[in-house]
């Protein structure tokens, strides 16, 4: 029904109907609000998967000993959730054996492979390494024996054990703008004070007939 108002035409109200449930309009809203939720739920439960780690308050020397007054916790991370066995976490219980056996410094994450037996017999050695003499797996904190190849050696027959479980204090990696082309490394060795076994031991190194073997 139509209706005059002087000369204008006034047409009849029409009542707002609420889309149904075939309406798509309604469909792409439900699902605009489950997206919403599931990506809210992932950022808020992403953002609670770091662990406590502990780390050295200050810098520490080899054959410092750790006390828990020189520990805090940090929060990290991991990218790779297999990184965390690398690291004591504030859950685990310290080794008996707390002596660093090489130097952490301040804010460092604790490493397993950081603490051992200290031997105050010991004295640490740079020394050279041929890389086929010294196996990737060798790194910071491991235990390894040192064989003596003879001179004139390439292949390490006729090696002979020189000395061993020496700890490595420090093995820097293999540096990436080195292409492999680097033919040695420099190995830091924790080695009994023993004067026999230091002039093998640098004379080997010196000449490349010097073998690092892992131990477990």
């Amino acid at each position: 029904m139509k209706m005059s108002l002087g000369n204008t035409e006034v047409l009849p109200a029409q009542r707002a109907s609420s889309p149904g449930w075939r309406d798509p309009r309604l469909w792409i809203g439900v699902a605009l609000v489950a997206v919403s939720v599931v990506a809210g739920a992932r950022v808020v439960g992403g953002s609670d998967d770091s662990v406590a780690i502990w780390s050295l308050r200050s810098d520490m020397a080899p054959g410092d000993m750790i006390t828990p007054s020189d520990l805090v916790t940090s929060r990290v991370h991991f990218s790779n959730p297999a990184d965390v066995d690398r690291y004591f976490t504030a859950a685990d219980t310290l080794p008996a054996s707390r002596h660093l056996v090489r130097g952490i410094g301040a804010g460092e994450l604790l490493p397993r492979s950081g603490l051992g037996d200290f031997d105050p017999e010991t004295v640490q050695v740079s020394v050279s390494v041929p890389r086929t003499l010294l196996p990737p797996t060798v790194t910071t904190g491991a235990t390894v024996d040192l064989w003596i190849t003879p001179a004139g050696s390439s292949s390490g027959e006729g090696a002979k054990r020189a000395v061993e479980s020496v700890v490595v204090v420090e093995a820097p990696s293999v540096s990436s703008d080195l292409s492999g082309s680097a033919t040695e490394r420099q190995v830091v060795l924790g080695i009994p004070d023993n004067e026999d076994d230091l002039a093998k031991i640098l004379a080997a190194s010196s000449s490349g007939r010097l073998m690092l073997v892992g131990r477990g």
